[in-house]
């Protein structure tokens, strides 16, 4: 689908709610005769829409506030994008690079904030050479990646095409939690627009949360006089900057302790030494001085989880609440990693992944632990050997794991623990009903699914997935503009035109059903219950009365021959909501 057919462009389409859709005539599809046609005459013009589908890929990416004495990671975010088609005739269609190009560009969050250069705001650059060996320019992220201000040619920046996946990439956007009101803002948002390949128009765009912060704190312990900078024999330092003096203790205790000669040596890149896949970006795996020492996760997770305070107990005590294990270090009690529906339900970071020691490595994982079975009875992969949604989702109403040393959720088809009570490995579980399952050995913000979406399109990056229960969060926006509410995309016309889909097609994302349509609840379910009553029963219950599953993603008014009836955002529903069970 090479060519664009000859066409009228109109205007930026604004819906009521919908800020994302322009309108646009597209050429080479099926509409205009199929891909690589050639036509003795241009084709009738068609207006068509698109939606542009995006988030971040991660809920929180961290960077360090000062870059002087050492660094843990850099400024590196990452933002994806589909762009969909939407037709009146056939399915919605995934673009590429041949008919339009996405860019990113700042925009301002509905409090005012904006975030569009990272000079001034950073000493990355004053560093970058002697921690990363990488000549940058002024504002040049470590792959070539600029803010748009900060860009040799200022303006929206180009993502770049991957076509296995038919995404727009943006990998290492060095963005910073300072906008440009010199207001720290962990939530800035960046503007994804997609334009006509040929004219650059506008086809369509939308907004989406670019999370980072500067939380990682290691001040609580190493900080002059703290718990681990009280020996004698150590000259701590006494820099009267709070990170700075953090960051030189670290350094000195380090030498004392592992014979290193650090101090003299700044700035240290701490994956020089313990490889960090964070940082390995062309995926070779440990070189040079990594081989042999600890992975920078074992050398932070499993050293220090094995520490004890002056009383003996740990430092980082095993059932201790998020504040008294990861928020110590990681964003954080301002700055939350974890966010949005996990923590609505009540989930914290060791539901999923374990305790320190099991992050760290400390016990073989077992069978079906490792992403891809490979590292199964050895030690974790960081950011490989990772929790699965599957392992809390593990299938519908009628058919999810049970049985012993499982935490199950209130529900009663969830789990609330990814890993069986007891594993010190937190090896995550595996589903056997695959509904709710990532792709194969793959991670879910890796995964792909219905009609070859990201799975983070619609449920929201990995640690933020929607909604986040504050409704004015930043997290929220991009939901809102697709749909017009938070929480996960379920109204079937951000991608299908009202009308296109058929009554009752049980082909939607996890084998749903069409949503808000009043052809459905007039008729067509009845037509999908005679057909197949397990598929109801799935998700609305054994017995029909709903279940979490069926809960209704906004308030919804139905008006069948029974009557109008109305729905709370929430609620679940059932079929006894508008009459008597079949």
């Amino acid at each position: 689908m090479s060519e664009f057919c000859t066409a009228e462009k109109s205007g930026l389409l604004m819906r009521s709610h919908l800020r994302r859709s322009a309108t646009i005539a597209l050429l080479g599809l099926a509409a205009c005769g199929g891909s690589g046609s050639s036509h003795s005459t241009p084709p009738p013009a068609t207006t068509l829409h698109a939606v542009v589908l995006g988030a971040n890929d991660l809920g929180m990416h961290c960077m360090d506030r000062e870059y002087s004495i050492f660094s843990i990671l850099p400024p590196f975010n990452v933002v994806r994008a589909q762009v969909v088609l939407q037709t009146q005739s056939s399915k919605p269609v995934l673009l590429d690079d041949s008919q339009v190009e996405v860019v990113y560009q700042a925009v301002a969050d509905p409090k005012g904030s904006r975030n569009s250069t990272s000079l001034g705001k950073t000493d990355f650059w004053s560093h970058a050479n002697a921690l990363f060996g990488a000549t940058l320019a002024p504002g040049e992220g470590l792959t070539g990646l600029f803010m748009p201000a900060d860009a040799p040619v200022p303006g929206p920046q180009a993502l770049t095409f991957d076509a296995p996946t038919r995404s727009w990439i943006a990998r290492g956007i060095p963005i910073t939690p300072v906008d440009d009101a010199s207001q720290v803002n962990a939530f800035p948002t960046l503007r994804l627009v997609a334009r006509d390949k040929l004219t650059h128009n506008t086809v369509a765009f939308l907004d989406v949360v670019v999370p980072v912060a500067q939380e990682t704190d290691c001040s609580n312990c190493h900080a002059t006089g703290s718990l681990a900078a009280t020996d004698p024999q150590i000259m701590w330092s006494n820099d009267s900057d709070l990170e700075r003096q953090t960051k030189q203790n670290v350094l000195r205790l380090h030498d004392a302790r592992s014979a290193t000669a650090l101090v003299g040596a700044e700035p240290v890149l701490c994956a020089g030494c313990h490889y960090s896949a964070a940082l390995d970006l062309s995926g070779v795996g440990p070189q040079g001085s990594q081989v042999g020492h600890a992975t920078m996760s074992a050398a932070m997770h499993a050293f220090h989880g094995k520490q004890l305070d002056v009383q003996g107990h740990p430092v980082f005590p095993p059932g201790g609440d998020v504040f008294a294990t990861c928020y110590q270090c990681h964003p954080g009690a301002v700055t939350q990693c974890l966010r949005g529906a996990m923590t609505n339900g009540s989930v914290v970071c060791a539901n999923c992944h374990g305790d320190m020691l099991s992050v760290g490595g400390e016990t073989p994982l077992l069978a079906g632990g490792s992403l891809d079975g490979s590292h199964d009875g050895l030690a974790r992969r960081p950011w490989t050997d990772l929790p699965r949604c599957q392992s809390c989702h593990t299938g519908d109403a009628l058919s999810h794991l049970t049985g012993a040393n499982l935490v199950a959720a209130p529900d009663g088809i969830r789990l609330r623990q990814a890993y069986r009570v007891n594993d010190a490995s937190a090896s995550p579980l595996l589903a056997t009903n695959k509904r709710f399952a990532e792709n194969t050995d793959t991670l879910y913000r890796f995964s792909y699914g219905h009609g070859g979406l990201a799975c983070e399109d619609c449920h929201g990056s990995t640690h933020a997935e929607w909604p986040n229960a504050n409704p004015l969060a930043n997290d929220n926006l991009t939901a809102t503009e697709l749909q017009g509410h938070a929480g996960v995309l379920s109204e079937c016309r951000t991608c299908h035109p009202t009308g296109t889909l058929p009554s009752h097609t049980l082909l939607g994302p996890h084998g749903m059903h069409v949503v808000n349509d009043s052809r459905f609840f007039d008729g067509g379910h009845a037509s999908l219950y005679e057909q197949n009553p397990s598929a109801c029963k799935a998700c609305h219950g054994p017995n029909l009365s709903g279940s979490v599953l069926s809960r209704a993603s906004a308030d919804r008014t139905f008006n069948t021959e029974e009557g109008t009836h109305k729905v709370k955002k929430g609620a679940q529903v059932s079929c006894s909501l508008c009459h008597s069970k079949p």
